[in-house]
């Protein structure tokens, strides 16, 4: 069974070209599925695998359910999904049961933002000077005024920042590429923190900690919450969020939905779409708040 899971690792990899974030939720959804099939005898999975039906889905999906929310289950259950349409290409079985199993259907999400002066208050706020506060006041500058997600930023490299026009050269998901504007207080920012840093390689990663290597997600996502919470603004509020609030005040602004979709690297309008409904619900609620006549008695 691990020569299967190393053949599908390679395949999302080389293939399917995935970013390893996304390899990872993969395997990680599959190797939970195999445990639910054979919690105490892995090495029977071999045998056990081609002979799934699609009720041993939907009971690890009802298992799933009393934890998860559902578009998590949902997910998890695509990437078996894939797993059987590998495995069915290799020969290795002869059906895909999973697609014979109906996803949970999704709740309706709305993204979670900041409207703009709790923004301000936040990218404003005091800089002690030292090199840790002008990176994390870089980071957040960023992550609002590109829209980047977090996996994004933290893999970018010195050379990807063109600070003389003002753009980042971005690696999304699945490897695509795209160039995103900079904002001019975003780069007064990174020209402060690239400075402090003094001379470095062009390959070398834009963010680093305090030992000189990489900055990794977590970490950005703990420093974010720790701002917050000196600041007294909400701390749900996460690195994507920034990104949710990027999206919905440039619609606020007037700004094109297609350019939006651009600059987030959605595949699909639709996708984007959400910003739209946050606007309209804000405006009616403001509406509803401020007009005479929209009021029930």
């Amino acid at each position: 069974m691990p020569s299967w899971l190393t053949q599908f690792s390679r395949y999302l990899s080389v293939e399917r070209n995935l970013a390893e974030h996304t390899q990872h939720s993969y395997l990680r959804d599959v190797r939970s599925f195999c445990q639910f099939l054979c919690p105490d005898h892995p090495e029977q999975l071999p045998d056990v695998l081609p002979g799934v039906e699609r009720t041993a889905i939907r009971r690890w999906m009802a298992q799933l359910l009393k934890d998860n929310k559902k578009v998590t289950v949902a997910r998890k259950i695509a990437s078996v999904r894939s797993f059987y349409a590998f495995l069915l290409r290799e020969g290795f079985v002869e059906t895909n049961p999973a697609l014979q199993v109906r996803l949970p259907r999704k709740e309706h999400y709305l993204p979670t933002t900041l409207d703009v002066d709790y923004m301000y208050r936040l990218l404003d706020a005091a800089c002690d000077g030292s090199l840790q506060s002008l990176r994390d006041r870089a980071v957040f500058e960023l992550l609002y005024s590109c829209g980047l997600r977090v996996g994004e930023l933290v893999q970018l490299d010195m050379r990807h920042l063109d600070v003389d026009q003002a753009l980042v050269h971005v690696l999304g998901k699945g490897g695509k590429q795209r160039i995103v504007p900079v904002g001019g207080k975003a780069i007064e920012a990174l020209s402060r923190y690239v400075q402090r840093r003094g001379v470095v390689d062009r390959d070398s990663p834009l963010f680093v900690n305090r030992r000189g290597t990489r900055l990794s997600a977590r970490t950005v996502q703990r420093n974010l919450k720790k701002k917050l919470l000196q600041l007294g603004l909400p701390t749900a509020v996460t690195p994507h969020s920034l990104r949710h609030s990027f999206a919905t005040h440039l619609l606020d602004g007037g700004a094109d939905l297609r350019a939006i979709q651009e600059m987030l690297g959605h595949q699909s309008l639709s996708t984007t779409q959400k910003y739209t409904q946050v606007s309209t619900d804000r405006m009616m609620a403001e509406y509803d708040r401020a007009h005479p006549r929209s009021r029930k008695k």
